[in-house]
């Protein structure tokens, strides 16, 4: 199991950003968050097989619904053993 953390750069609050990540790691089977930063930015964190991380980075890149994303900075990290994916404040 693989756990990567990203920060996206762009138009990626209030344009249903997280929702559609949300949504795209659940059909993935992915496990971990979606987070609003003070900075405008979204922080998301996501666990599980390697291959499926991989579609949502790319997802991610794409700027999902009416999202425009500018940026993404992707990190490896040790896994969390989240329990579910969810939509943090």
């Amino acid at each position: 199991m693989k756990c990567t953390h990203l920060i996206v750069s762009g138009r990626v609050q209030g344009v249903f950003f997280r929702a559609n990540v949300r949504d795209k790691a659940l059909q993935l089977r992915l496990k971990g968050y979606a987070k609003n930063l003070e900075s405008g930015d979204v922080e998301v964190v996501a666990e599980g097989d390697e291959k499926k991380i991989n579609e949502l980075v790319d997802f991610i890149k794409k700027g999902p619904g009416i999202a425009s994303v500018t940026g993404v900075q992707v990190k490896h990290k040790e896994p969390e053993s989240f329990k579910n994916f969810e939509v943090r404040r």
